[in-house]
Formats: C-alpha cells, structure tokens, sequence
C-alpha cells in the first residue's frame, strides 16, 4: 500500500514539478484499475494546490481535471460534491489557474451522479466569478461547453433559473469573435429559444448579442484545418434569428437595411432569413413593416443586374404572401392579405400593358411569386390578370408582342397545375376559358414559330388541368396537333406538337385513340398509295406521320392502337420494291423502338407490346430469308445489315422488362425457333421453305444473318430466364462464330454467345463451354481464312468475362496482348481495346442485365498497361503504332481522376515519329488543360507541355514562340506547385533551337 502512495505522489510530482504531461495518463490508468482513489489523488495533490506560486497551483489543477475528465464515470455522488464546491471556489483564484479550472468543472458537468441543484452552482459561479471575453479561444470554448453538457442534462434545473440564465449566458457570449466558439454560441441561444427557456425582459439583449454577426463576414483561413465555412456560420446565425416571432420587430427593420446594401452577399442573405422567417411569423409580426419590405422587394426586382438577388426576392415575396395566407383572421381583423396584394396590383399591373417595356417581365415575376404562395392568392390575382392579358393579346397584332403576353399567361396557368382541379366557384379560368381557348389556339395558327411553340407549351397546360377543357375543345385541341406534327413546315413546331400529344394523351387516351390515332394511320395509307411519285415531301410527311404515331403511344390502350398500324406499316414496306424500302423500315423500327421504350414500366403495356412485336418482326424477317433462300430477285431490304441493326434494339427494348415469368413463356418459343425452325408461334408462318440457320449451306447464308435477331432476344433477358437448350445454343453460336464467311453473321455470333456466358451461372458447364471456345479460337488466329472471325470472338469473349471478373478473362487478355505484334491482325486488335473498355449499345450492359462489376475499366487498366508498356519495349518499330493505339483506347475510357494520376508521359514520347504526326493537336490540348481549374490537371498538362521538348527540334519549332508566351500565364498561378512546373517547361521551351542542345 505504502508503494502505491509512493508511486502517486511521485507521479504527481513529476507532472507538478517536472512537467512531464505523461503522467496524467498515467495516473488516470491507475485510478481506471483501482491502484488508487480520486481522495487519494486529491490528498497527493495536496503540497502544490495549498502553494503560493499561481503556476504551480494551475499544475496541480491541471493534472486533477485532466485526469476527472478521463474517469468523470467512475466518480461517487459524493466525490462529485466536494469537487465541484472545491472547483467554484478555485474560480476565485489567479487568472493563470482559470484555464484548469473550467477543465475541471468540463469534466463534472458530464457526471451522470451531479447532484440536484449543482449545475445551478457551477453555472451560477462562472456567470459571476469569470469574465468569460478575457480568456482565450480554447477556455471560452470549455465554458460554452460546460453550459451545453447542462443543457442536454439538467434542462428543467436549468429552467428553474428563469431569465437569469438567458442574461448570464448573454454576458459570456457578448464580443465572442472566434468562428468556432460562435457556431456554439448560436446552437445555444437557439436551444435557448426552441426549448422554451424563460427570456424575460432580456429579448431585445439576446438579439443584439447575436444579430451583431448579421450578415456574416468571413473568409476562412488557408488550410483551416477546422473546415468552418462561411455557409455554415450563415446558416447557424440564421436559425436563431429564425427561430422566434420574438425578434421579428428588431429583425425586420434590420433586414430591410441591409435589403438596401451595396453587397450583393448581404441582399441575399437578408433576403433568404426573411424567407425562413415568414415560415414562423403570423400577421402581427409582418403588419407594420409589409409597406417597407413591398417597397424593397419590389425595387431590387425592378433594378437588379443579379439573377441570384432576383430569384430570392421572388422567394420571399412568395413567403410573405404564404405566410398571410396562412394566418388565421377574426372577424373584424383587418385582411392584411388582401391590402397586401392590393399593393402588388396596383404596382405591377399597369406594366403588363406595356410588353415592350423593360418592367413587363419583372412585374409578372413577381405577380406570379405572390400568386404561387396560395390558392387564395391565386385566386385574388388571378380574377385582376387574366382578363388583362387576354385583353392585351386580342389588341395586339404583332407576333413578338402576342409571344410575350402568351408567356405570361402560360406562368399563370401553370400555376393552377400545383392547385388540381379547377373549381367552378372561385376560379377566373372557367369564366374565361372560352376566351383563354381562342387565345391559345389563334396562337397555333400564327405563322410565327415561336409563338405557335409557346402556344403549344399552353395548350399542353391546359389539357393538364382537369375539367377545363370541353369535349370540343379536345377535339380541335387533336386537330391543332396533328396538323402541327405532320403538316407544319418548322421541325420545332412539329416536334413540339408531338411532345404535346404525348403527354396528354394519358390524361385524355380514348380521345387520342379514337380521334388521332386514325388519323395518322390513315394519312400514312395515304402515303403509301401515293408515293409511287416518290416525292421528298412524302417521304418527310411518313417519317413525321411514324414520329407521331410513336410519340403518341404513351398509355397502354393507345399502344393498343398504334402498334398494329405501325407494324401493318411495316408489312406493306416489305411487299414493296421501290428503292428506299431499307430507309422506311428503319424509320419504322425506330417509332416502334421509341413505343417501347415508353411502355417498358407498365407490365400490362410492356407484355402486349411483346407478344405483338417480336413475333411479327421475327415473322417478315423469317419470310425475307427464305425468300431469299429459294427465290433470290426478291425484294430483300430486311436482310441489310441497317435494317437488322434497327431491329435490334426494338426487339432488345421489348424483353429487357419481362417479368422472368413471363420471359420464360416467350423464350420457350423464340430459341426452338433457331434451333429446330418452330415456326408454329409466328403469325402467317407459311414459309417457302424450312428455316435453319445454323445448317450448313451457302443458300442459308440469308438465314444465318437473323442470328443479329436472336442476339436481341436472348442477351436481353433477366438473368434469372433458364434458357432451353443453352448448351446445344452456344455450341451452335460457337460453330457459326468462328466458321461463316459474313462478317456481321459471324460478329452477332459472336457477340450472341458472350451476351450468354456472360450470364451464366459459374461452375462446370461454363468451364466446358469456355475451353471448348479457346480450343476453337485458339487454331483459328494461328492460320487459316477466318482469323478475323476468331479474333471478333475473342474481344467480344474476353469482354465478357472481363466485365464479370472471370479468372479466363486475363488469359484471354494475354492473348490479345500477344496480337498486338502481329502485322495483319495487330490494328484490329489494337481497335478492340476500345471495344473492351466502351459501353455496348445492344449487348453486355446493365440496360440488358448483363453481369457488370463496378471499376473494371480501372481494373482492367492496373492489370494491363504494365503488360502493354513492356509489349512497346519489346516490340519492333513497324507494330509500335499497336500498342500506341491500344493504351490510348484504355485511356480514353478511364475516369479523369485515375487518369490524372496514371497517365504514363514517358512512353508516349517513345514514339517521337508517331507523336510528330500529331503536335498540332498536342500543343493546343496540352495548353488549353493548363488553365484547368484543377490543380492536378494543370500539372499534368505543363509536365506533358514539357515532355513534348524531347521531339525532334523541327517538330517544335515552328510552336516555339506560341508555347513560351502561353506558358507565362501558369507562372503566376496561386498553387505553388503549379508554378513550378510552369518555370521548368518554359525554360526547357526557350531552349528549343538552341546551339549545342
């Protein structure tokens, strides 16, 4: 025992005496264990707390609190008394021992056993004993700390106090400047207010202690390693001034002032606490100032150059009418809304009259912000504006004029979507919706385009909202787009048109159904009988008649319609024989790829739109190919290879949303299709002959080219699809991958059995499958004619697997690596790089449930660009190019930030013959990025500008003078480092062409 007292009163005087701070951790281990009590420590204590010296007795207390503040838990009720009677006495004590102390009172201020009454105490000693703005950042903090661990602990205690507490803290907080001590500051006073504290007669204090921030001015220093911004201070000060209707009659004058400042930071900041502001402020608090804040908003509106003060004037003009809006009215209480608005009126209407004056669009603004706020105050202003502008519009003429009050009119009407319904009983719409309709419709008839666009943004509105618009109306709202979106000479105005009647045609289906749907089908039948003439004009009218249709198909029952007449379309293309059939299939396959698309999140709408289309797609190409098979002179455009590129992604868009139930019954029908020739589901399926693609035969060549059509099929399926027959499948895409003398049967193949193993689950079926393809491949690239085929199936196989993190994949890579060097399929496989690292637009992606790993361009990248430097090293002069070809590639598609860090220069500048082809584009790229805004890329630039100094000296200098004099900008860049680089380049630049270099 006597050993462990030794041991404490040597520590303690090692701490005291020796100034070893070690030992405070020391000593609270040993309390922790139970080596000693606090009393002990106390009593070791003893000699230096009872000395003369100030220093020494700050040591003492210094080592006590930092050891209560690493064992406060382990302390007694009791322990905790005396030491907190102890502390306050010390707060009497020399300013050297203050720091200590409040350390102390930190520490026993998170005592879960402080007696009742006590934090009242320690709070009520530092209020009196401490003057809190003389002490330095650090204690000033332990204070507002110890008041913030009471807060959270001993809040009714706290209460008990009554406005004392509020004056006493108002006292600590009053000439705070530190950033960091005032983000506490403000969290407490807004605890202060939210918690309902007694303020007492204090308010007006309280609000001066803080609203002497407002508005905030601070610039954080360089490398603050605190990372207190300016926004956080601004939002911390605004949420007290927020937080209370107390402050409103100190807060509104000083935000009008500051409203009227020269600094655009302190408008918006006032403007955004008077928008948080009116979140709590009622009548009352608004009633006298509203005359000046009007007055203010209104000003800044009309004569501002700053779109940011404008956009938050308009806010809270929008927040101040919401807030009146909200407020509840006594019967004979004045109606500060209505006055309020009254005032608006009576400064903003008389400039609508004017829509070639400058304040037109600021007075709208701001009539459409009040109006926003409320139906009430939509409403009010409505019932003034709106016959207004209907009146300006009729007495208008010109087109530019008209424009502009159809816009301002188009702002009201949009407003009324937020509100639903149009109610017949206090709306002005309906009592002027026989004039609104003849506005806007005369507007669609005007020859000037941007005016028939804005007409057609409205005409949208009003078709949103319900019950507005009479069955007539509907009608002529159908004929006005249909004549906009096939006949209307501008593209935009057509193309605007069908934008329209795809958004509400799922408010008003059985309208567009019944009234536009026939109408375009017929207009297209029309075409289709003309058009031996073969006109451009007709041609033009069926791709906007196949555009419509499709923009049209935006609700289950309209795809209903418009599907079956763009496939009937379709079938009458395919009977043709005039020279632009391929043409008229592709736009048609396209609407259809557009139907799909829309439909793809209604399961109802996408399982229809399935059955209907692949089939009948799968049917006339079916009908082509073996057509072409025993009758070759007919008409075969669904056999090119961009007719079957077209095809792709509509019959990929129909099955990517199957449900996997769903997607089974359909591919139980598709792959015995390929396999067997089970024709039996396609509709009319009486063909010439029998359909086997993957027979041999060059008669099947035709047939073999619908494998494009089955990649579309299967490689867009969910992945949980089992797939009949996958095995005999990829076998049979393996044979014709690697064999057929088509290069886009043999790419579609190919790219059909890597969509499949991608897929597909690991394990000993896959294994096989992929030894069996590197068997194939493998002999393939080493001689033969079809090395171009065995390569295809090698990138698109390697892609596979590299997207899914296959062990294959690197062996598969190697070999790609290897064919760099190789004369004749070296550029190939050098292009197919790029292929590995692009985003597939029909298989292999996410879109199509492709089994796609995160980071594998980065990946790909760490494991495979050492592999490509070492293949330059080592490689001849005539392949070099390859593997130039293949990093650039890999480049291109990695993330900027690794390609920043990673962007090997020197081998680049192995190549000087190949980078001299190029220096024009260099030079320009490398000295625009040196003006990047980051940093890293700057740097990278100019040591890329600088590398660019080892190419040969005839290379360079004709850009000798343009480098040097671009260059002397980055070396006054602010980033040291930057400068750095900036000097080294430059100078090796001046040396260009010097004797001796």
């Amino acid at each position: 025992m006597a050993e462990g007292a030794e041991a404490l009163a040597a520590s303690v005087r090692d701490f005291v005496s020796g100034q070893q701070d070690g030992r405070a951790a020391e000593l609270a281990a040993g309390l922790k264990d139970g080596s000693w009590t606090i009393l002990q420590l106390v009593e070791a204590l003893g000699f230096c707390l009872e000395n003369t010296d100030p220093r020494t007795r700050g040591r003492g207390i210094q080592l006590l609190s930092q050891v209560l503040l690493e064992c406060h838990s382990l302390l007694q009720e009791k322990e905790v008394l005396h030491l907190v009677l102890f502390y306050e006495n010390r707060l009497q004590d020399h300013h050297l021992v203050i720091p200590s102390v409040l350390q102390g009172l930190r520490a026993l201020s998170l005592c879960e056993v402080l007696a009742p009454g006590l934090a009242v105490s320690v709070l009520k000693a530092i209020f009196q004993e401490v003057h809190v703005q003389s002490l330095l950042q650090q204690d000033r903090y332990t204070v507002y700390s110890i008041i913030t661990n009471f807060m959270a602990s001993r809040e009714e205690e706290l209460k008990g106090l009554g406005a004392d507490f509020t004056f006493g803290f108002i006292q600590v907080m009053d000439g705070e400047k530190d950033p960091r001590n005032l983000m506490v500051a403000f969290q407490i006073v807004r605890d202060l207010i939210v918690k309902n504290y007694a303020l007492g007669p204090f308010v007006e204090e309280l609000f001066e202690v803080t609203s002497c921030y407002f508005p905030i001015d601070f610039t954080p220093p360089p490398n603050d390693p605190h990372g207190i911004q300016r926004e956080d201070l601004i939002l911390s000060l605004r949420a007290v001034l927020a937080s209370t209707p107390q402050f409103a009659e100190f807060l509104l004058p000083l935000l009008i002032e500051k409203m009227d400042s020269d600094l655009q930071s302190a408008k918006l900041d006032s403007l955004q606490t008077l928008t948080a502001c009116c979140a709590i402020y009622g009548q009352k608090e608004l009633q006298e100032f509203l005359p000046s804040l009007w007055s203010s908003l209104r000003r800044e509106v009309f004569q501002t150059a700053s779109e940011k003060v404008e956009a938050e004037c308009l806010s809270a003009l929008h927040a101040l009418s919401a807030c009146l809006s909200r407020s509840v009215l006594s019967s004979d209480a004045e109606d500060l809304l209505d006055s309020f608005l009254s005032s608006i009126l009576q400064d903003c209407r008389h400039h609508l009259c004017e829509p070639d004056m400058k304040l037109v669009w600021p007075s709208a603004k701001l009539l459409q912000a009040a109006a926003s706020a409320s139906l009430r105050t939509y409403h009010r202003l409505t019932h003034s504006i709106l016959p207004l502008l209907l009146e300006q519009y009729n007495k208008h003429s010109q087109s530019s004029q008209r424009r502009t009050i159809l816009e301002m009119l188009l702002g009201f009407l949009e407003l009324q979507q937020k509100w639903g319904r149009v109610e017949e009983d206090e709306s002005a719409l309906l009592s002027l919706q026989e004039t609104i309709c003849s506005v806007v419709f005369s507007a669609l008839t005007d020859p000037n385009v941007q005016l028939q666009l804005v007409g057609i943004r409205a005409l949208t509105v009003l078709g949103s909202l319900q019950g507005f618009l009479s069955p007539s109306d509907l009608e002529l709202v159908v004929d006005h787009l249909v004549r906009l979106a096939l006949h209307e000479e501008d593209s935009q105005s057509s193309e605007a048109a069908m934008e329209a009647a795809g958004s509400l045609a799922p408010v008003y289906p059985e309208v567009f159904s019944g009234r536009m749907v026939p109408r375009l089908g017929e207009e297209l039948q029309s075409e289709r009988e003309e058009e031996e003439e073969g006109s451009r004009d007709l041609r033009s009218l069926r791709q906007r008649c196949l555009q419509a249709l499709a923009a049209v198909s935006t609700h289950t029952s309209i795809v209903r319609e418009t599907v079956p007449v763009l496939l009937q379309h379709l079938r009458k293309v395919q009977k043709g024989s005039e020279a632009g059939n391929a043409q008229n299939v592709i736009s048609a396959c396209r609407s259809l790829h557009r139907v799909a698309l829309q439909c793809q999140q209604d399961a109802e709408g996408c399982w229809y739109y399935h059955r209907a289309v692949v089939p009948c797609l799968l049917a006339m190409a079916v009908q082509a190919a073996t057509q072409e098979s025993s009758h070759p002179l007919v008409s075969k455009a669904l056999l090119e290879e961009e007719v079957l590129t077209a095809m792709v992604p509509v019959i990929s868009a129909a099955t990517t949303h199957l449900s996997p139930e769903l997607a089974a019954q359909s591919v139980s029908h598709v792959v015995p299709l390929f396999l067997d020739g089970e024709v039996s589901f396609l509709p009319q399926n009486s063909f010439p002959c029998s359909f086997q693609p993957f027979e041999d035969g060059e008669c099947l060549e035709p047939q073999r080219r619908l494998v494009s059509l089955l990649m579309a099929f299967v490689c867009s399926l969910p992945r949980n699809v089992v797939i009949p027959q996958q095995e005999r499948l990829l076998r049979e895409l393996l044979a014709l991958s690697c064999s057929c003398n088509c290069p886009f049967t043999a790419t579609a193949a190919s790219k059909c059995f890597a969509g499949l193993v991608n897929k597909h689950p690991a394990g000993q079926q896959l294994d096989e499958i992929l030894q069996l393809a590197v068997n194939r491949m493998e002999p393939g690239l080493a001689e033969g004619p079809h090395r171009t085929q065995a390569l295809t199936l090698l990138l698109w196989v390697t892609k596979a697997l590299v997207l899914r993190y296959h062990p294959l994949s690197s062996h598969l890579t190697d070999k790609l690596l290897g064919l760099l060097s190789d004369t004749e399929l070296g550029p190939t496989a050098a292009d197919g790089f790029s292929l590995l690292m692009a985003e597939s637009p029909d298989v292999l992606h996410k879109g199509c449930h492709a089994d796609v790993r995160i980071m594998f361009r980065q990946r790909f990248f760490t494991d495979n660009v050492p592999k490509l430097v070492q293949g330059f090293h080592g490689a001849g002069a005539d392949v070099k190019a390859n593997y130039l070809k293949s990093l650039s590639h890999v480049l291109n598609h990695l993330p900027k930030p690794v390609l920043v860090t990673e962007l090997p220069t020197p081998l680049l500048l192995e190549a000087p013959q190949i980078m001299s082809l190029h220096i024009d584009t260099l030079v320009t790229k490398f000295l625009s990025l040196t003006s990047s805004p980051t940093m890293a890329v700057r740097i990278a630039a100019l040591r890329c500008a600088h590398a660019l100094t080892s190419l040969p000296t005839t290379v360079l200098l004709p850009y000798k003078a343009r480098v040097i004099r671009a260059l002397a900008k980055p070396l006054d860049d602010k980033k040291r480092l930057v400068r750095k680089e900036a000097v080294a380049a430059r100078g090796e630049w001046f040396l260009v062409g010097s004797p001796g270099r």
